[in-house]
């Protein structure tokens, strides 16, 4: 304890540093962390040079926050700003950033709170858009410990790992089953966005066979996706899954977009034919009447089909603008005051969904209807904890999961007059 004595007015700052000699074993190796990648540096060093800066760093974070929050307000509202707000460190601090053997960055996820996964894709997937919005660097760092494992760790099925281990240890999966469809499409989905983002597909290029192999599968398996796990697999997995095949679709057009990228032009008009012809059926297969299925086989039900923002914001028009314009008034017709279920099997929700659901929205009021609810729940929750993105949307109560990466997506809308751009 520091007794200042009887203090009416102060200024000053204490300094609080976390000092680890190694961060991360990648495949056998030890990995410094960034900041001492080259190991010419200390825990000291770092914190006499935070001080040296500190009006500065204070100054251009001021300046960061003003200018983030006036975005957000833009795009989706002052409610949604403050979501965004409350967001932001947490999508950082689930991280953790070390420099790879080929010098590489890895910008590792943990799965906190669940099992403690390190560089999840299906974490990766959901908080990109944060990564994407400010630093597209980072989204190369989510995603370079995928590729390395499938093309010198030894990774050999031909879909992405989910994982590379069990946090801080990257020496590959230890999750207990493959998410296939959902880490395929994720991968060729974000891969896509980012060269968008870029402007070149020279990332894609370098991992060229891989991404190949990836759509294969998709193009094989993804229409109709057999049992298997998902991102959302802490509700039930199933069979015949509406929005996973809808990943699988827009992962086989994000390859048609790199390929014409690269000029690999027989590619792209092959997979661009395909994720059409498979979109058509899709619109039949699920077709509930006024809204669309949770899963082929059966009729009644509904879920958010959040995998379809990325046929907006890429501009793929893959999907007729119809099928947005049944889902949007079925969703609003089924929130809660809390928010918008995942799906019609339960009353919880995920809030990173939310966000992507509501990008899909044709105007700034309909967008914010979705949000409200989100932000009503932040305010009201009894949960005193890291914020949660799984929730009930009946009852102000967390379901499970806090302080995870995943809030990170809060920011697509952000992304999207970016990209549009």
């Amino acid at each position: 304890m520091i007794d200042k004595g009887n203090v009416k007015e102060a200024d000053g700052y204490i300094m609080f540093a976390y000092d680890d000699e190694y961060s991360i074993q990648y495949f056998g190796q030890n990995l410094r962390p960034y900041w001492n990648r080259d190991a010419d540096s200390s825990i000291e060093k770092q914190i006499t040079a935070a001080a040296t800066d500190y009006d500065k760093i204070m100054k251009e974070t001021a300046e960061f926050d003003k200018k983030m929050l006036a975005e957000a307000a833009e795009v989706g509202g002052e409610e949604y700003a403050a979501l965004c707000a409350l967001a932001y460190r947490q999508a950082i601090a689930a991280h953790k950033l070390v420099e790879a053997p080929d010098g590489e960055i890895l910008w590792f996820s943990k799965e906190n709170f669940s099992n403690g996964s390190i560089g999840t894709v299906d974490i990766t997937y959901p908080s990109a858009p944060m990564f994407l919005l400010y630093n597209p660097e980072l989204v190369k760092g989510l995603m370079n410990h995928i590729f390395d494992y499938s093309e010198q760790y030894g990774w050999v099925k031909p879909f992405p790992a989910h994982d590379v281990g069990t946090y801080p240890l990257a020496n590959g999966q230890t999750y207990g089953g493959d998410m296939p469809v959902e880490e395929g499409g994720n991968m060729l989905i974000l891969t896509a966005v980012l060269a968008k983002m870029e402007g070149n597909a020279d990332y894609a290029a370098k991992h060229w066979p891989v991404l190949t192999t990836w759509a294969k599968y998709l193009a094989e398996y993804g229409l109709d996706p057999e049992n298997q796990l998902c991102t959302d697999d802490f509700a039930g997995h199933f069979a015949h899954n509406a929005n996973l095949s809808v990943k699988a679709i827009l992962g086989l057009e994000s390859y048609s977009y790199l390929a014409k990228m690269l000029g690999k032009d027989d590619a792209a008009a092959k997979y661009d034919s395909m994720a059409r012809e498979m979109a058509a059926k899709w619109e039949q297969m699920a077709n509930d009447g006024d809204h669309y299925r949770l899963t082929f086989d059966k009729e009644g039900t509904w879920s958010q089909k959040y995998n379809m923002v990325w046929d907006k914001l890429m501009d793929y028009n893959v999907f007729p603008d119809s099928i947005m314009k049944k889902e949007i008034p079925y969703y609003l017709s089924k929130q809660n005051v809390y928010g918008l279920p995942l799906d019609n099997r339960e009353t919880y929700t995920k809030t990173d969904w939310i966000m992507w659901t509501a990008t899909m929205a044709p105007d700034k009021d309909t967008f914010r209807r979705f949000i409200s609810p989100v932000y009503k729940f932040m305010n009201e929750t009894r949960n005193r904890v890291p914020m949660s993105d799984w929730v009930y949307t009946d009852k102000a109560d967390q379901r499970g999961f806090q302080a995870r990466a995943v809030v990170g997506g809060y920011f697509i809308k952000m992304l999207e007059p970016k990209m549009n751009k």
